[in-house]
């Protein structure tokens, strides 16, 4: 029989009516406003356990309750071979592994004596949702990396000064093995941020497919639910290893439980163990992490089998991405804008960019030892990295005239000038010694020689002698000689014209002087 809602002062009515006052089970039902059937149902149980009116005394409500309509038993279930759901959790990590093939093969070792799928996934269901909350997503091996600072920081002290700088604390794990991965850096800027990433990769021997960052400035430029901007370093890093980042949602924890569970252990059981432990550099600080987190990662697990390090070596490992051959160089990136001389400035250097992009805004890559400017995506300059204020110009950036202006030098002059004549050559000497520094005197060098190809290089050569003669140490004077023609007259003697032409000063120079 049923157990029926039943109220114990509905029931002792239905007693007192019955036997008390003699009325009819119709009548009974009329007075209490309850169904006809109820009556007989009451009034049945009632005799079935052997109670009239008034019940006994000794019996309280919920005695006489189940005296009268005491629980049927249950129907014997059949037993079944328990899944090792711990094993079925660890292997749904897998890729390409689902709950289907793993019933299908718990079915298949227990032929007669297995539950229906439907069964598997309730029984699996209610295991899982026994695991801590963290615990409950399931992730594919090789899938995840999941990144944050710890909140807690650790002191280092400058044994010199005695200043005391506070360490941050990087925390990596992967998804599928919880594997773990912590170091100490100076701050949380980007070279730090970027430096660790490496470092974690390097550890794990592999890259994950996506790295699920916080939204860090160092990393994330601009923090949004659903288009977040990474920053463009940041963003070069991940493409070298082929990987690609997904920030967890602001303010939204649970995207990225891993962590936030992987940063209270590192503090719980590494950190904390630390506390007493005093460091005066950051390498002493790591070395001390290193040996903690090692024993971590071996820790059993106290609902899932294994260790860390056992799990990850099973499935994360194989499932990683290869390591490219060569380490990724930090860089930074800025943009520049191209002066009027072709020229970006760089922490107050100055390099060369072809000549047409002048005005123009370029993309700037710096690392540790180069220089490369970008312009629509494509390299157009790259430099070695120069830490003096000054420039670095190539050739091949510069207009053709202004090329042929940046291969003048001393030598040169002096070669063209030799090429003329010895008086040419000493004019041209003495034209570089005048001037504070030898560029000064390029342009006068210039205009003395091409008058050998309006005057012939002979007329050139005895206009100098001319000048020389008369102290005359400019290329005018030579210009003005030649249009005179008075280098094609015959040369005075030195004493007569000098007396003739120039007073006695100390600062006037003979021919003497450039021998």
């Amino acid at each position: 029989m049923s157990a029926l809602p039943i109220s114990m002062r509905k029931f002792n009515d239905v007693l007192r009516l019955k036997y008390e006052a003699g009325l009819s089970q119709r009548q009974i039902a009329s007075a209490l406003h309850i169904s006809l059937g109820v009556v007989n149902k009451y009034l049945n149980a009632a005799q079935s356990a052997g109670i009239t009116w008034p019940p006994p005394d000794s019996l309280t409500e919920s005695q006489l309750r189940r005296k009268l309509f005491p629980p049927e038993s249950a129907p014997s279930e059949p037993v079944y071979a328990q899944p090792d759901f711990a094993a079925i959790h660890q292997e749904l990590k897998r890729k390409g592994v689902t709950r289907q093939l793993l019933w299908e093969e718990y079915a298949a070792a227990n032929l007669n004596n297995h539950y229906q799928y439907t069964q598997f996934c309730f029984h699996y269901q209610q295991w899982r949702s026994r695991l801590r909350l963290s615990m409950r997503q399931v992730h594919i091996a090789g899938e995840k990396m999941f990144v944050d600072y710890a909140g807690q920081t650790v002191p280092i002290i400058n044994p010199a000064t005695g200043d005391i700088h506070e360490a941050e604390i990087f925390v990596g794990v992967l998804g599928a093995s919880n594997y773990t991965f912590a170091e100490a850096t100076y701050s949380q800027q980007l070279h730090d941020w970027i430096g660790s990433h490496v470092r974690a990769f390097e550890f794990f021997q592999g890259a994950p497919k996506l790295v699920i960052p916080d939204n860090l400035k160092s990393g994330v430029t601009r923090a949004d639910r659903y288009e977040p901007a990474l920053n463009r370093s940041y963003q070069e890093m991940l493409d070298h290893y082929s990987t690609a980042a997904l920030p967890a949602r602001p303010k939204k924890p649970r995207d990225k439980p891993k962590v936030e569970v992987a940063v209270q252990i590192v503090e719980r059981w590494i950190l904390a163990r630390l506390r007493h432990h005093t460091f005066f550099s950051l390498a002493d600080l790591n070395q001390a992490i290193s040996r903690l987190l090692e024993d971590l990662n071996h820790r059993p697990f106290k609902k899932l089998p294994g260790t860390r390090r056992s799990q990850y070596e099973a499935l994360d490992l194989p499932a990683l991405l290869s390591l490219p051959a060569e380490v990724y160089e930090f860089a930074v990136w800025k943009q520049a804008r191209v002066g009027l001389d072709y020229h970006v400035e760089v922490n107050g250097h100055y390099y060369s960019v072809p000549y047409q992009l002048v005005t123009r805004q370029l993309d700037v890559r710096i690392t540790a030892m180069t220089i490369e400017c970008f312009h629509q995506n494509q390299r157009v300059a790259s430099h070695v990295r120069s830490e003096q204020h000054g420039h670095t110009t190539i050739a091949e950036h510069m207009p053709s005239h202004h090329r042929a202006q940046s291969e003048w030098n001393p030598g040169r002059f002096l070669n063209w000038a030799i090429e003329i004549g010895p008086h040419t050559r000493d004019f041209v000497r003495g034209l570089l010694q005048a001037r504070p520094h030898p560029e000064m005197a390029y342009r006068s060098c210039l205009g003395l020689l091409s008058l050998a190809k309006r005057y012939t290089p002979e007329r050139l050569e005895t206009a100098c002698q001319r000048a020389l003669a008369l102290g005359a140490l400019r290329q005018s004077s030579v210009r003005s000689i030649l249009e005179n023609g008075l280098d094609q007259q015959p040369m005075p003697e030195p004493e007569e014209e000098a007396a003739a032409t120039l007073p006695v000063h100390e600062n006037v120079r003979g021919a003497a002087y450039y021998q």
